[in-house]
């Protein structure tokens, strides 16, 4: 199943942590590889916790992990990701003068990696 969903990439305190011990270290890769879904979007896509996905848009692509979480932590049809490499991936590289790229609300397609 190939749908559209919206990804926010943003700042978690896992992610901020292990950036401490290096962007080569294997937490930090592993943090910024795992995608955060609803576990009811994950359901319908016939995904469990691990499974890779492969996310794309007009910009580029990627291949993560995925987690489930619960429907009050996670509205359902909105995916999270920590910066990262593989959020940088789907990002343009303007930045409307503020220095960040523009990275919220982003459309992505999303399947499971078979």
């Amino acid at each position: 199943m190939v749908d559209k969903m919206m990804l926010i990439p943003g700042r978690s305190s896992k992610q901020g942590t292990s950036l401490n011990q290096g962007k080569l270290k294997d937490e930090y890769q592993k943090i910024t590889s795992t995608l955060e879904m609803n576990k009811d979007d994950m359901a319908k896509r016939d995904l469990v916790d691990g499974d890779k996905v492969r996310m794309w848009n007009e910009i580029g692509e990627t291949i993560v992990s995925c987690v489930g979480k619960k429907p009050e932590d996670l509205s359902a049809g909105l995916l999270f990701i920590p910066y990262g490499p593989p959020s940088s991936q789907l990002m343009a590289s303007d930045t409307a003068g503020t220095g960040m790229p523009l990275s919220k609300h982003m459309m992505v397609e999303i399947e499971k990696v078979k």
